[in-house]
């Protein structure tokens, strides 16, 4: 399973949810991407929390899946928005020190 990583929904994507699935228009390129109802619902957590580790946990609560499956799908889906510009993302920062 991959680490933690930031992403941050690129502001020039429109979202629109019709029946349970989505569909994404960049405003810079003018194409249409469309998600299933997962990938729908991983798109919303994204948006929500910025983080997918926390996806991923919310995602396992909410599923019947398992937790190697569901990362693997995560991080493909989420790449294939990098590649597409839909997203950015970077590596989410080390914790800070522990409090004494």
């Amino acid at each position: 399973m991959s680490g933690d990583r930031r992403v941050a929904l690129s502001p020039r994507v429109v979202f629109r949810e019709v029946a349970g699935e989505a569909v994404l228009l960049d405003l810079d390129s003018q194409r249409y991407f469309s998600l299933d109802g997962t990938g729908t619902r991983m798109w919303t957590l994204l948006a929500e929390t910025g983080s997918t580790a926390a996806v991923r946990r919310r995602l396992l609560a909410e599923y019947e899946v398992g937790e190697a499956t569901l990362a693997r799908d995560l991080d493909e889906l989420v790449d294939r928005l990098a590649a597409e510009g839909l997203v950015t993302v970077a590596p989410a920062p080390p914790p800070g020190p522990a409090a004494a």
